[in-house]
């Protein structure tokens, strides 16, 4: 009974993460067409230089910790469902780590040279 409930818990924290990172790429998104309607950068200092303001920049950064999450959490579920031998679905979630992981180097590192 137990591991059943862990087995519940562990697939609603994964629910949640997914419901929570959507909402919170839905809201960057969304500022961020509301912000190109409002104030379109007129060339490349002017997106540099509002790119280059702390508050844009976590939001950015936390942007792309929701996208890496999302699709971990999403990645991670189609393959335990849909693979069924465990040797392949665990280099394919090798795989998808090593890709979410450079992916995620590869934005902190483009985050980073704007300042």
């Amino acid at each position: 009974m137990g591991v059943v409930v862990s087995r519940r818990a562990a697939g609603l924290r994964a629910w949640l993460w997914q419901r929570l990172t959507a909402v919170y790429m839905a809201v960057y998104l969304c500022g961020l067409t509301w912000h190109f309607v409002v104030d379109p950068p007129v060339n490349y200092q002017v997106w540099h230089d509002w790119l280059a303001k702390s508050h844009v920049s976590v939001a950015s950064a936390l942007f792309f910790a929701a996208v890496l999450l999302h699709a971990w959490v999403g990645g991670r579920d189609v393959l335990i469902d849909y693979v069924s031998v465990a040797s392949i679905r665990f280099a394919l979630l090798g795989a998808l780590a090593f890709a979410l992981l450079a992916i995620g180097l590869w934005a902190l590192r483009v985050l980073y040279t704007i300042h």
